[in-house]
């Protein structure tokens, strides 16, 4: 998709400042009002240095997203590797999930709001994303049901649009000065979501 998301993994420095740069100004000013000099002149670099990562100004709003489920995704699988019992590997899924998402509220809440300026292509990359790792907790789940770990009440579906849903509205009220650290709300949301599970 982009050229910072071309197979390469983790962003580089220059990528990582560009990307904080934009988060900073679709933030204060909206994605339609920042412009691509605006974006160079707060990241202190070129405009060649810009374009030499990013394609356009829609690369950047992608690539905030990308970055961070591309490290969800990778923790994701490294966690289910792990081979733990189901309520382990959900337990730690979720508390991976609440503090990724926290540590990166800022590029969490600014894609939010941005996101349906995406063109389609970028779009139905965000959504191919989005789906797999969604696919890949479910399965968890399912599995967890067919063996008897889990109850079936509730479709492994539902548990995951649910615990995803609850995740994703982390930028509306998470406050990195609150009284919970993330490791804490992680765990409380895993607690919520095995309750519905139990058997």
């Amino acid at each position: 998709m982009t050229k910072a998301s071309q197979g390469r993994g983790e962003l580089t420095p220059m990528e990582s400042r560009i990307l904080r740069a934009a988060v900073k100004l679709f933030a204060e000013k909206g994605f339609d009002a920042t412009t691509v000099q605006e974006v160079v002149s707060h990241a202190e670099v070129t405009k060649g240095a810009l374009y030499h990562y990013f394609d356009s100004k829609d690369d950047l709003l992608y690539e905030i997203y990308h970055s961070l489920i591309g490290l969800q995704t990778a923790d994701l699988d490294r966690i289910i590797a792990e081979g733990a019992s189901a309520k382990e590997t959900v337990r730690a899924i979720m508390v991976n999930l609440v503090v990724t998402t926290a540590a990166r509220i800022d590029e969490t809440a600014v894609f939010v709001r941005e996101m349906h300026k995406l063109d389609s292509e970028r779009m139905a990359a965000f959504r191919a994303d989005r789906r797999r790792y969604q696919r890949t907790f479910r399965d968890v789940i399912a599995k967890a049901q067919a063996s008897g770990e889990f109850s079936s009440v509730v479709p492994a579906d539902t548990a995951v649009l649910i615990a995803l849903g609850v995740v994703n509205q982390l930028p509306t009220w998470y406050r990195p000065d609150g009284p919970k650290s993330p490791e804490q709300l992680g765990a409380e949301i895993a607690d919520f979501v095995l309750a519905a599970l139990a058997t």
